[in-house]
């Protein structure tokens, strides 16, 4: 990985409006191009295959990324791909962690989701019921006034706090987060809790739902690897929490590094040249197109 450059689109109040990520997306895409060809010591002659994000995601954001795309494609002659992102989660993390056949548990803005490769396929074997628990630790931070993204300043705060009781919802394979928003929202609006103290038992019982449904899942699955991928990986806490699970059940752990975590370039780039290699996927610029809604499970894996 030569490069790996981003511009992350951040606020100080209120949550992602897509229109002002799209905004954010068009103003900063060049300098990133060129950031990137600049670290890398390249010029765009030297590429050799563009992926974009196809699906799934915000369809302005996602518009953005194929138009510049397609312009670089066919003004370059450059073959082209679109690749799922999620997918693209999963595989950064199989190249850094150098893991083989893992259990995924896949934790973003919007996913939460368990998820292993059977039958050449990615199959969920659970997810969440309601919101994403990267949402959730945001709508949470910032109904009490954290900002966006929350995460990183919950994982500060929550060193300070003490445990309260929340509502722990797992069915399964599944877990369900909306009722402890509210919940610790309510806490704190109302005196009863200090932000601490809420984003502490917020921590500890969300990431207690998520080693209880990794651990059903590894069981179910019969494997022995864990790979926490997306961009709740970064979470030390949710770290530490995982890897104890593992070890007490005999199985590997490992965690996609920070710089991969979340949404970047790198993990698009190595997802198209998996399946442009395996299976010689290209599309016509002239045919690219998008799929907000997509699920992983249409993607095969032609490469393992």
């Amino acid at each position: 990985i030569l490069a790996n450059e981003r511009a992350v689109y951040t606020t100080e109040k209120g949550g992602m409006i897509p229109s002002e990520v799209a905004k954010h997306h068009e103003e900063k895409k060049d300098d990133v191009l060129h950031h990137a060809l600049e670290k890398a010591g390249v010029k765009i002659g030297d590429i050799s295959l563009i992926s974009y994000s196809m699906s799934p995601g915000m369809a302005p954001s996602l518009l953005i990324g194929l138009r510049f795309a397609k312009d670089l494609a066919e003004k370059h002659n450059i073959p082209l791909i679109g690749i799922n992102h999620p997918a693209a989660h999963l595989t950064i993390g199989d190249l850094c962690c150098k893991t083989k056949d893992p259990v995924y548990l896949y934790v973003s803005g919007v996913n939460t989701q368990i998820i292993a490769v059977a039958g050449k396929r990615f199959r969920i074997f659970g997810e969440t019921l309601d919101i994403g628990l990267g949402n959730a630790l945001d709508k949470f931070g910032r109904d009490v006034g954290l900002g966006f993204p929350a995460g990183p300043k919950i994982e500060q705060l929550a060193k300070k706090g003490s445990f309260l009781a929340l509502p722990y919802s797992v069915k399964g394979m599944d877990a369900s987060f909306s009722g402890i928003v509210t919940h610790a929202t309510r806490l704190v609006q109302q005196n009863k809790a200090t932000v601490e103290d809420a984003c502490y038992s917020f921590q500890e019982v969300t990431f207690a739902m998520l080693a209880e449904i990794s651990e059903r899942a590894l069981a179910h699955c019969e494997k022995n690897e864990l790979l926490l991928v997306g961009g709740v990986a970064a979470n030390q806490k949710l770290i530490q929490m995982l890897a104890k699970m593992c070890e007490e059940r005999g199985a590997r752990f490992a965690a996609v590094p920070l710089q991969y975590s979340g949404d970047n370039g790198a993990m698009i780039a190595w997802q198209g040249i998996l399946e442009h290699t395996s299976a010689g996927k290209t599309v016509d610029p002239e045919k690219a197109d998008i799929d907000p809604y997509a699920r992983i499970e249409e993607v095969e894996v032609t490469w393992k």
